[in-house]
């Protein structure tokens, strides 16, 4: 439990030293929270003169690089470029330094020797190493600034693993980690762990020995590795890419350095026997093939076709191997103690493979818990934001059955099946975790060290989190005060401390898709607010926002009545969000994931949204053929116009509404809430949070403020559209997009229509229009679209295989 009464230390500007990959995307995430940085690296020329050639390059492919480290890339302009030899003096201003250089213990040190003289005394200096020795590191540096010296390990790619080992030494100061963790948490949204400096920490000690007990039981039971990254991946609660895949993307040469950090710090280890790195890895990596960055390793795509490799040929063969039917059966079994039962009993090579898996990764958690980690927690929560996983390996053994597990695991040492004959620590089957068969509890998590079950972290950034997810044991992660509740919504507010005169509203469909009962759910959300609330807050218990209107809760209407019957479900949305937009309490949307279609027309009907920066905001009607038909086509000309009156009110309209129209013309996501903001679905006065458990502390603060502040809805007016001038320039524009192949002949009918539309129909530039105006010509556009047979068959192949149709 970590707490702390020092006065907080505000970072105002980072320092990174190293621009290899680690180290720019570990810069790219500081600026996506508004934090810039001084990045560093090597003295090279740029072609100009200049010395800063490395870092300029490595800022450049930052915009390059998919999933894209930056939010939006102009925040690229926060980065500074710096080498070595020449802007040292810049680190005098870091209240931060983070040193991502290569894993060379003797580099680092000599780096660290350099840098020394020139830090703010006041500073934080970290290591982002993955697994060197902290207090090694250490002792490079100045006595005088070793209490402020630790390890902070980031995952790849940091912007959305969210997984930061914190690593003390003997001499951390205690404050300055617990300011550091604030940082981390609240201002780069990451989930921390406090790890112990031990080799390879906690999540790669554990990973990556559960990625060699996988090299392992595939080589002695002779499996394809795709059928062993199907086995891995998310049958087992785990990252799609499973193992193998994964080991690609990391990079064969990244993984064997971290195995053989294992072997050469680890001799004592009683699993040391498997720690070597495999002959077909090192195989591998002799050829030059280190996997996704060289095109070939495990994997090797040709075509469209991928490959993999055939160990005993040396070749690459076709892949395609998933997991036989039986086995899926039982990786399907809901109940945790059925499913590892019929796991451990089976004599299916598969089911044992995964067995054994889970089994010495549960044995090998069990016997170095004590040394490498504060609890079970962080060992649990390591694997889960470092690796992917739906459970720590605490966690599946938990709910499993702790005395069944722990005997099964004792009677495979007993039998010589285990990857060693280390026998379970006592803790692990005797005393307290035996007793209530939890090392996960209400009360805590259990510490071998102290032999108790110790509380989660008391630092303040915590209270913040509401709705965080709990472990296996802990109980529920929130307790809703129950308002009104049917099939459809919730409506409800949060437990003490909390503010209790906010009320809140979550979806129950799948998706939180926008079904009519839900529509009239919301409707009656805010009925209750105006009732007895100062606010409500549009929020989901988890993600994603909304992905929209639910398609199939319209077909009934469709089938028997035709486009006819589909025309009250379209306008009871379009009264929803105008509900939403003059009700007489604020309404703030808590988005964060998908918010697509009308999720996107709900939220930007809102008074505020607060919006978690992975947050992927769109109109993406004519995906399906449609128009946006809930208020989509009216928020985009309204705020067109209103941006042209802030900005610049001399500029043509035309401008502005273009941005609207290519946005949903193009089905345009935003990538980032950023982006979102670029594109005009959030405002310079939206929120944005950076880490996702916040989203509904913000929100709801946010909300009541509004309340306090004396919110009043705002008032109905009219407002200007571009006309027909507009819709004319457009469509030329389309045409061209046409004729390049860009577009189908449909989807050109379907962006005109888009255009015709938010321009506000056939009227003069400039012509002022009222919502009712705006809200009749999309509900003409949604409704002729629906009754052409080619948006039909869009919306059939949408509904068929969840892919959409382009014809």
């Amino acid at each position: 439990m970590q707490t702390s009464q020092s006065a907080p230390l505000f970072i105002r500007r980072v320092a990174v030293c190293g621009a290899g990959v680690m180290g720019a995307q570990i810069a790219a995430h500081c600026v996506n929270a508004g934090v810039p940085v001084v990045l560093f690296d090597l003295a090279k020329d740029d072609g100009q003169g200049g010395k800063n050639g490395i870092v300029q390059r490595a800022i450049a492919q930052l915009k390059k690089l998919n999933p894209a480290p930056l939010g939006v890339n102009a925040l690229a302009d926060l980065i500074t470029p710096a080498n070595y030899d020449e802007d040292l003096a810049l680190l005098a201003d870091c209240d931060v330094v983070i040193e991502a250089i290569a894993e060379r213990l003797d580099w680092k040190r000599d780096l660290y020797h350099k840098l020394a003289p020139a830090l703010n005394p006041r500073a934080i200096v970290a290591s982002n190493t993955s697994g060197l020795s902290i207090t090694a590191l250490s002792e490079a540096l100045p006595e005088t600034l070793r209490h402020r010296f630790c390890g902070v390990h980031f995952f790849n790619p940091p912007r959305y693993m969210p997984l930061v080992e914190l690593i003390p030494t003997a001499a951390t100061e205690p404050a300055l980690l617990d300011h550091l963790e604030t940082f981390l948490v609240s201002q780069l949204g990451k989930g921390v762990v406090r790890a112990k400096d031990t080799p390879n920490f906690i999540g790669n000690r554990i990973g990556v020995f559960g990625i060699l007990s996988v090299f392992h039981h595939t080589q002695a039971l002779g499996l394809p590795y795709e059928l062993v990254d199907d086995l891995t991946g998310t049958r087992l609660g785990r990252a799609k890419s499973g193992t193998y895949r994964t080991a690609d993307v990391v990079g064969l040469d990244t993984l064997a350095h971290v195995i053989d950090t294992m072997k050469n710090q680890l001799p004592d280890d009683p699993f040391r026997a498997h720690f070597g790195v495999p002959p077909v890895l090192a195989a591998l990596i002799e050829k030059g093939a280190l996997g996704q960055k060289t095109k070939a390793g495990f994997f090797k795509k040709e075509g469209k076709q991928i490959l993999r490799l055939d160990p005993q040929a040396g070749e690459y063969v076709p892949s395609g191997e998933k997991a036989d039917d039986e086995v899926k059966d039982i990786l399907k079994e809901r109940d945790p103690a059925r499913r590892l039962r019929a796991l451990h009993d089976s004599t299916h090579p598969q089911a044992q493979f995964v067995w054994a898996v889970l089994r010495d990764t549960f044995h090998y958690s069990a016997v170095h818990l004590g040394d490498i980690a504060d609890s079970a927690r962080e060992l649990d929560q390591a694997m889960k934001w470092g690796f992917g996983h739906a459970q720590g390996p605490f966690e599946i053994w938990q709910a499993a059955g702790w005395r069944q597990v722990a005997e099964w695991i004792q009677a495979d040492i007993a039998a010589g099946k285990t990857l060693s004959d280390a026998p379970l620590p006592a803790w692990a089957t005797s005393g307290a975790v035996w007793d209530k068969q939890a090392v996960h509890t209400p009360e805590g998590s259990y510490s071998p060290a102290a032999n108790a079950y110790v509380p989660r972290s008391a630092l303040p950034v915590y209270q913040r989190q509401i709705g965080a997810p709990r472990l296996v044991g802990e109980g529920p992660a929130l307790a809703p005060n129950v308002v009104h509740e049917d099939d459809a919504v919730m409506c409800w507010t949060l437990p003490a401390p909390h503010p209790q005169d906010v009320l809140l509203v979550s979806f129950k469909t799948k998706m939180h898709t926008l079904s009519p009962d839900v529509v009239r759910g919301v409707v009656r959300a805010v009925d209750l607010a105006e009732q007895g609330y100062k606010a409500l807050v549009v929020a989901q218990l988890d993600d994603p926002f909304s992905a929209g209107a639910d398609l199939k809760a319209m077909l009934p209407a469709f089938m028997s009545g035709g486009v006819k019957a589909v025309e009250p479900i379209q306008k009871e949305m379009q009264d929803m969000v105008m509900r939403l937009r003059y009700a007489q309490v604020p309404v703030v949307a808590a988005v964060a994931g998908l918010a697509l279609g009308g999720g996107c027309e709900l939220s930007v009907h809102c008074a505020r949204r607060v919006a978690h920066l992975e947050s992927y905001i769109g109109l993406v009607e004519v995906g399906i053929g449609l128009v946006p038909g809930a208020g989509g086509i009216t928020y985009s000309a309204r705020r067109a116009a209103e941006i042209q009156a802030q900005s610049a009110p001399d500029a043509p309209l035309l401008a502005y509404v273009k941005e609207f129209v290519l946005a949903v013309a193009t089905a345009r996501v935003s990538k980032s809430a950023l982006e979102a903001r670029q594109i005009g679905f959030l405002r310079d006065s939206d929120p944005i949070v950076m880490n996702r458990h916040e989203l509904l502390y913000v929100a709801v603060r946010e909300a009541a403020n509004l309340a306090e502040q004396g919110y009043r809805a705002p008032l109905a007016a009219r407002f200007p559209v571009a006309g027909r001038d507009a819709i004319a320039t457009l469509k030329a524009q389309l045409v061209n997009m046409r004729v390049g192949g860009y577009i189908s002949d449909y989807d050109f009918h379907i962006a005109e229509q888009v255009a015709t539309a938010i321009c506000g129909g056939d009227v003069d530039p400039g012509s002022l229009v009222d919502e009712a105006w705006m809200l009749r010509l999309e509900r003409e556009a949604f409704l002729a679209l629906l009754a052409n047979p080619k948006t039909q068959e869009r919306i059939a192949g949408l509904l068929q295989t969840g892919k959409p149709v382009r014809n």
